[in-house]
């Protein structure tokens, strides 16, 4: 007779110490867990874990070759939905909450607690199960076609991952529930924003307010009015923004940027749907459901204090994440030729064909204004466009400024880089550099070029050197 296995996928515990591997073991086995696979020996995780395909993972932090910290991006590249708990000594707890932040499930603290293990085993395999319900949803909706198209024409796109969030907003858009948009700026949050409110069907209208560098005074004043008196200069009533989305959606732009006091205002709106004018004591009544938007990482202020956990909550009943054009770049060409129409018709210009060089030189650049940056190199080389071509100097000409703009301000977040051993020679690694950029640029010269941050005679007389060695 076959032995049942609990959990189907293996449990993977990665640690050097024979003595805890057996007391971790032991434990899970008393508790039910009989499919455990233990890993002495860290550099052999990667192959386990391809092998056999883990419901979880219980990491050390502190092994020799290849520790913890080390491991859990690989694992988390490899696998990004498995959920990792990290195993840390008590030394070691400021580590676990930054191995957290980088995408670990939860922590353990030596000598680990019985039941605090089996608590997290099971809210591990929780997660692990609602992980795959949802990929299972997605693909379900992946196959289905947008019931209305039509409420999307603002957003131009061939992305898969745009449609399939297009999806997830057809789904959400009846609810009266808030929505949180996140994303970087220039995605597009409102235009996200505006659909949802279209979908809706509320007969009301949609009013948006960007609420960063709004003091607590002016938000209410903004948001809920006055009453006549209620400040000096207040000589007659005014209705704030909330009640003019009477019936309709109200879109605050940049919600991270708000202050605490005015956080407090807006979590009683959204929870007993009150609000007060200043000047009057009488409570009102609002209907209009909300949209927040935001660039910043509300996790991360709400673990230093400056965003309120439980507003968070409350705004994040639907969460919208807007992919950055870098991540979709399929975007990249039926942009370029809207937005070369667009401009094109504002300037009184024939439209310039968009050349397949050009597709190649942008695909190399990292857009962090996004979208609303390659409108704006679109339009500037259109208004310089002495020919029927599309002056692609310029363009590169912008791509050059971002970079050296980049360059001087702070240093951006870089992943770690992984060397083979042994370590390669600077002229080695200088070829392999050379010979991906290529790769990536198509082997475009001038796109590759950019991509290095040289210009193209330098890569030029490199690959000469390169090819005569």
């Amino acid at each position: 007779m076959t032995r049942m296995l609990h959990p189907p996928e293996p449990i993977l515990v990665i640690d050097d110490e024979e003595a805890i591997l057996l007391a971790i073991d032991t434990t899970l086995q008393l508790a039910g867990f009989n499919h455990v696979v233990v890993c002495r020996e860290s550099r052999d995780a990667m192959a386990l874990l391809h092998g056999r395909a883990p419901g979880c993972v219980l990491l050390d932090l502190n092994m020799p070759h290849l520790d913890g910290q080390a491991l859990l991006p690989l694992i988390l590249a490899s696998r990004p939905e498995l959920p990792v708990i990290v195993i840390t000594g008590t030394i070691d707890v400021e580590t676990a909450v930054q191995c957290m932040k980088a995408g670990a499930l939860d922590y353990l603290v030596k000598p680990v607690d019985e039941s605090r293990l089996i608590a997290a085993i099971h809210q591990a395999l929780r997660f692990r199960e609602l992980h795959q319900e949802n990929r299972a949803l997605r693909l379900q909706l992946d196959e289905e076609p947008l019931g209305h198209p039509e409420a999307f024409a603002e957003i131009v796109t061939a992305s898969p991952k745009m449609i399939a969030l297009f999806r997830y907003i057809e789904s959400i858009a009846p609810s009266p529930q808030p929505v949180l948009v996140r994303g970087e700026t220039g995605v597009g949050k409102e235009l996200v924003a505006r659909a949802i409110h279209r979908l809706s069907g509320r007969p009301g209208p949609f009013v948006a307010v960007n609420v960063a560098g709004l003091d607590d005074n002016v938000f209410s004043d903004t948001l809920f009015g006055h009453v006549k008196g209620a400040f000096t200069g207040a000589e007659s009533p005014r209705a704030g923004l909330v009640e003019k989305a009477a019936d309709g959606t109200l879109f605050l732009d940049e919600i991270g940027d708000l202050s605490q006091g005015s956080q407090v205002k807006l979590l009683r709106l959204l929870q007993e749907r009150e609000y007060m004018p200043l000047g009057q004591d009488s409570l009102r009544l609002s209907n209009a459901r909300v949209i927040a938007s935001t660039h910043a990482d509300l996790w991360a202020l709400q673990q230093q204090g400056a965003f309120r956990k439980d507003l968070h909550y409350r705004l994040r009943t639907h969460l919208l994440r807007i992919p950055p054009l870098r991540d979709r770049k399929e975007d990249l060409a039926v942009l370029a030729d809207f937005f070369a129409g667009q401009a094109a018709l504002s300037l009184g210009k024939e439209k310039p064909p968009v050349p397949a060089e050009l597709l190649s030189l942008l695909a190399t650049h990292p857009f962090p204004g996004n979208v609303r940056e390659l409108q704006a190199m679109i339009f500037d080389a259109v208004a310089q466009q002495k020919t029927k071509l599309l002056p692609l100097a310029v363009l590169r000409d912008h791509m050059a400024r971002a970079m050296q703009d980049r360059s001087t301000g702070p240093a951006p977040f870089v992943p770690a880089l992984h060397f083979p051993e042994p370590l390669p020679t600077l002229k080695e690694t200088a070829r392999l550099l050379v010979a991906e950029a290529m790769r990536r640029a198509g082997h475009n010269q001038s796109a590759a070029a950019a991509m290095l941050g040289i210009s193209q005679q330098a890569l030029s007389k490199r690959l000469k050197g390169q090819s005569g060695e």
